[in-house]
Parts: structure tokens; C-alpha cells; sequence
């Protein structure tokens, strides 16, 4: 069992994130931004943090910066539906600016677990 945590500002992917990750026996704490999942990462930091890239108060990039920037060893999967001309450039910014993986929404639950899983190990 890993400690993960979520940080997106979508009520259903956060709620599916969620589900799909404790069913798999993790522990999930959530945040709505950037801001609140930092805070909470600080507090307490987790084997695995998930973020989307588009929300309101804090990006994901500027979250993954800032994870970075003081934790150098954090695992970050970046999560995001924006896309450019049908290409994954916000996930492959996400990645050059310290994410682990990146994963395009929308995703299968088996699609996230599976990839959770590969950066857990």
C-alpha cells in the first residue's frame, strides 16, 4: 500500500482517481489546486503525487516545480485533456519540468493503476 495524492479540480476525476487507487488498497488524500496539494504534501509527504495540469489558484506545472524544487526524489504523475493540435505537449512540458509519467484524460481505470503501479516500484 502506498500514500498517494491527488490533486485536480474536476469533483468526477478526483472522485474516479480516488476510487479506482483505494480499491487497489492506497491510501489517498485529495486536493481541488495546486495550492491546497502542496500545503498537504508539505505536511505530509506521499510515495506518489498525481496532478493535473490545468486548475485554478496553481497550475500543475508550477505544483510540480515547487514538489520538485524541495523534494527532489518525489514521484509526480501528471494528469491533463489539453492537448495542442491533437499532440500530448502540455504532458511532455509536464515531464521536461520534473514530472515522472504523464497520462492523457481521459484514461481507463486499469490505464491509471497500471501506471501507478510502474511508478510505485
Amino acid at each position: 500500500m502506498a500514500r498517494i495524492l491527488i490533486v485536480d479540480d474536476d469533483d468526477a476525476v478526483l472522485a474516479t482517481m480516488r476510487k479506482t487507487l483505494e480499491r487497489a488498497g492506497h491510501d489517498v488524500t485529495v486536493a481541488s489546486n495546486g495550492d491546497d496539494g502542496l500545503r498537504l504534501f508539505r505536511a505530509s509527504p506521499t510515495d506518489l503525487v498525481i496532478t493535473d495540469l490545468y486548475m485554478p489558484e496553481k497550475e500543475g506545472i508550477e505544483t510540480i516545480q515547487d514538489i520538485r524544487a524541495e523534494y527532489p526524489d518525489a514521484r509526480i504523475l501528471a494528469v491533463s485533456g489539453g492537448t495542442i493540435s491533437g499532440t500530448e505537449g502540455p504532458l511532455i512540458d509536464a515531464e521536461l519540468f520534473g514530472a515522472n509519467a504523464s497520462l492523457a484524460k481521459p484514461f481507463t481505470p486499469e490505464e491509471l493503476q497500471r501506471l501507478v503501479e510502474q511508478l510505485l516500484k
